[in-house]
């Protein structure tokens, strides 16, 4: 996959703060996706202490969610864990492994936040706008906002909100299970986004895009990062 755009990670964090500022206004809470073929999930993991990212991409055809193609890519960051920064630790593996794909997702899901971020940039929204790509936000956890819990039906959402404006919606992806967090990336509507994490969540809590990456992230992270591209993609 084709990267056209990218900046320095190796930022002092109010250097990365303003660039997040500077990004954030290149977002946009809309797009037109005609068709959805090819979903991805992209996640991060370390193991504690260790400054070696493990990031990971699966690729699934849509609908039936099989998955198609994954790769991975391990890189040191000397960038801290530090909440509200994360793009600017696992960013740089998570590009290297988008390069190694060769399949073109039509939206891509990410394990973190989209605009609902305290400075509405997450990593999603960050990726989604270097990627040029539409991107989801699925978060297990809230960042930031309020937001009432949903009914316990599968299905039931709940709008969080910032200063009285819907930032993303809370989600029962199944029932008598917590709520995930769906905020908008990049190039898509918030309905959109909701309407493809229900579509994709198939007995789990979270969808199937970011379950395979979170399950292929921490084989990586165990066995480590062989170089290896897996695809049942046409060759050629």
């Amino acid at each position: 996959m084709e990267i056209n755009e990218t900046h320095p990670f190796d930022l002092a964090p109010a250097e990365a703060v303003r660039l997040q500022e500077t990004l954030r206004k290149r977002i946009s809470l809309s797009g037109d996706i005609d068709e959805v073929t090819l979903l991805a999930g992209a996640d991060a993991s370390y193991a504690k202490g260790s400054n070696e990212i493990h990031a990971v991409v699966v690729v699934l055809r849509y609908p039936d969610l099989t998955v198609v193609e994954r790769v991975s890519a391990s890189i040191e960051t000397s960038f801290p864990y530090i909440p509200g920064l994360l793009t600017f630790r696992e960013g740089p593996a998570l590009l290297e492994a988008f390069r190694r794909l060769r399949s073109e997702p039509d939206v891509i899901f990410f394990d973190g936040q989209g605009i609902a971020h305290p400075r509405g940039l997450g990593i999603a929204s960050h990726m989604g706008v270097l990627l040029d790509r539409p991107t989801v936000g699925v978060a297990k956890s809230l960042l930031v906002g309020t937001v009432t819990e949903p009914g316990p039906a599968r299905g039931s959402t709940s709008p969080v909100l910032r200063n009285g404006e819907t930032i993303g919606m809370a989600v029962r992806t199944k029932e008598r299970t917590k709520p995930v967090y769906v905020s908008v990336g990049h190039r898509i509507d918030l309905l959109s986004a909701v309407d493809l994490v229900l579509a994709t969540a198939r007995g789990y809590r979270l969808p199937e895009p970011t379950r395979q990456a979170h399950l292929f992230a921490n084989t990586v992270r165990r066995e480590g990062d062989r170089g290896e591209r897996q695809t049942s993609l046409p060759s050629g």
